[in-house]
């Protein structure tokens, strides 16, 4: 059975049996791996952030032709006018509908790669190894470091 508390050592097996670390120098290099993986995985949320900012511009704007805020909607609802019984006719899609449509599509996409990668390292976190532990924390915050600025750009 697998130990449940923290330790220090350089032999360990992440996440798949070809990942078995033994030494040193693998476990250097398994501790930069989940840096770097943890540095991709905060950048990706800023990078679906600037998405969603750019759906949201990409967006039809409602016009200002309905009621003015001093006026009751249902004084409006009773009145019959001819612009009410004239039909409804459909707009055709415009091209703003198909660029969200896709973008709602890699949205998606970041979001299933997002996922993944988080439990991915949660599961590295949870072989309770120190050194992967302080990979893990250190990509966060160096993740957190260089795309933090991004955020104040968007």
């Amino acid at each position: 059975m697998m130990s449940m508390t923290f330790g220090v050592s350089n032999s360990i097996t992440l996440l798949f049996d070809f990942w078995d670390v033994h030494g040193p120098a693998g476990m250097a290099l398994s501790v930069f791996v989940v840096l770097l993986l943890t540095v991709f995985y905060e950048l990706l949320k800023v990078w679906r952030v600037w998405l969603g900012k750019g759906s949201q511009l990409a967006r039809p704007r409602p016009t200002s032709a309905g009621p003015s805020p001093g006026y009751s909607s249902s004084i409006l609802e009773s009145s019959s006018s001819e612009s009410s019984l004239a039909p409804i006719e459909p707009h055709p899609p415009s091209p703003s509908t198909r660029h969200s449509w896709l973008l709602h599509v890699i949205q998606t996409l970041l979001h299933i790669l997002q996922v993944s990668l988080g439990y991915m390292l949660m599961l590295c976190v949870m072989s309770y190894n120190t050194w992967i532990f302080l990979g893990v924390v250190m990509g966060s915050v160096l993740g957190y470091f260089i795309s933090f600025p991004l955020l104040g750009q968007m």
